[in-house]
């Protein structure tokens, strides 16, 4: 058998909760989704240019879920050129061009700085 018990009041725990709740993440983040796309512009390999200067991003909020998505909308016969410089693709004559991983590199300082961002904002509220 188990059992717990507890003396006192969870006001401050409900309090914390509350205000963590109210937090404007989306107004936290914004500063850093546009970093994304300057890293994601700066790492990009750069042939034409166009692929580097395609990315964008949109923030949104579905049922208190916050997420950044980076977008990149140079699209090269139906496939996303950010994805096939990141993973590689297939030649018409049978050959393949090897893919080179500059997204993550890129975006990892970003994810850090994200995430200290909103720490900080969950500690102060």
């Amino acid at each position: 058998m188990f059992s717990i018990s507890s003396k006192g009041s969870f006001k401050n725990t409900e309090s914390f909760l509350h205000a963590v709740q109210k937090l404007p993440i989306e107004q936290i983040i914004a500063p850093y989704a546009q970093m994304g796309v300057d890293a994601l512009n700066a790492a990009t390999p750069k042939d034409s240019g166009l692929a580097a200067g395609s990315w964008g991003y949109v923030i949104s909020n579905k049922g208190g879920k916050v997420t950044i998505s980076w977008t990149n909308v140079d699209v090269e016969n139906g496939f996303p050129v950010a994805v096939m410089l990141q993973y590689g693709y297939g030649t018409g004559t049978g050959g393949y061009v090897a893919g080179r991983d500059y997204i993550n590199p890129a975006m990892k300082p970003i994810f850090d700085q994200i995430s200290e961002a909103v720490w900080k904002a969950v500690k102060s509220a």
